[in-house]
């Protein structure tokens, strides 16, 4: 039989593939359960967006048509809100078909990508898929004063070199949900040389309230390199559908343009993206639920000894002091499903998504006992 390893492009052997989290089907299936909670994807716990559901409904009868592959209503309304010409815009199938669409315009064999240890787990393999070279910075140090776990962007800086081509910023970061502040992020936009893509990732932006929190976008005017990426999937509720989109520079936007697959965004998922932007209610019922799950999973991390890291996104992760991957399988048994992140190299971390309150009550009552000794 032939050997297909020795025939992959360069970094695929070296891949190991995105591992989402367990679905509720699955579980149940696999334990004969009912009733069981998901708190691992940092999905809206509130459901999709009202307008987005069923502008997605009223356009089911035309899906036997392609959708319009230029997103020309929902670039035009994004525009608008952002202050942007519908060219410096571009839309994948979620954030990070954008993100993907960066590493197979700019990396390559001989080439590299910087980002931060404990940050978002597509960066290496998009990076490796392209067959370019990882270079991981050092995160602040679990007792760092003001951003446990945080990207230590003087460390990244420092492995910027001649053969950089992109450098990938999660803000607020997944899994640790650590940011940064503005002066921090504006500081080393400015260090680096202009022919150094960095792709601002803010895929949680929407949860965030902090004065000191930048919005990426302010800045694409000043730095020609820079790509912002957002999505649909978390505040909006919109995970299902795969809609997100990419912010920057008329030039960056046309070369990434050139390897996005066509069509890649579906009608439904444009049609709700598009009725979404305007579901304020929602957005503030979402993000109120959120800050208010934040602080009970924080208080009940508390009461049990428990250390966390404080997270300005929708879910929290919190140091068991013991493997982790044991109790992630206690969970399970339990008909809760959260999401161990040792591969992110934090093995004594579950990280978990902030629920409904009865949901986050829950969680914690299934913890406390799978905790006992």
């Amino acid at each position: 039989m032939t050997d297909f390893s020795t025939l992959t492009a360069p970094g695929i052997n070296d891949l190991h593939p995105y591992v989402p989290g367990k679905p509720i089907e699955e579980l149940e299936r696999e334990l004969g359960l009912s009733g069981t909670i998901k708190l691992a994807s940092n999905e809206n716990p509130l459901g999709p967006s009202p307008l987005g559901a069923q502008a997605a409904a009223d356009v089911i009868a035309d899906i036997n048509l392609y959708p319009d592959d230029s997103g020309y209503r929902l670039k035009k309304k994004l525009a608008d809100r952002h202050g942007l010409r519908s060219q410096e815009l571009v839309l994948g199938a979620g954030s990070s078909d954008v993100i993907d669409m960066v590493a197979r315009s700019f990396l390559a064999p001989g080439r590299n990508a910087v980002f931060s240890r404990y940050s978002f787990a597509m960066y290496p393999i998009y990076t490796t898929a392209a067959g370019a070279q990882c270079r991981v910075a050092d995160a602040c140090p679990a007792d760092h004063a003001t951003m446990p776990y945080g990207h230590d962007l003087d460390a990244m800086a420092e492995l910027v070199d001649g053969d950089t081509r992109v450098v990938f910023i999660a803000n607020p970061n997944n899994p640790t949900g650590t940011w940064l502040t503005k002066d921090r992020l504006y500081a080393f936009l400015q260090k680096l040389r202009d022919d150094v893509i960095v792709v601002l990732d803010e895929a949680y932006t929407e949860y965030v309230t902090e004065a000191a929190f930048p919005n990426g976008v302010a800045w694409l005017a000043e730095f020609p390199n820079l790509i912002v990426t957002r999505t649909f999937s978390k505040i909006y509720g919109l995970a299902g559908l795969r809609v997100g989109y990419g912010m920057a520079s008329a030039p960056l936007v046309d070369l990434i343009s050139r390897v996005r697959h066509p069509f890649n965004v579906s009608m439904p998922a444009l049609a709700a993206a598009e009725a979404a932007l305007e579901d304020v209610e929602f957005l503030r019922r979402s993000r109120d639920n959120n800050d208010q799950g934040l602080a009970q999973l924080a208080a009940g991390f508390q009461t049990l000894g428990l250390d966390y890291i404080p997270s300005a996104g929708n879910f929290i992760t919190v140091n068991l002091r013991r493997n982790a991957g044991e109790i992630y399988q206690k969970m399970l048994e339990n008909g809760v499903i959260v999401r161990p992140v040792a591969n992110y190299d934090l093995p004594e971390h579950l990280r978990v998504t902030v629920g409904a309150p009865a949901e986050n009550r829950r969680f914690l009552e299934v913890l406390e006992r799978v905790l006992a000794p």
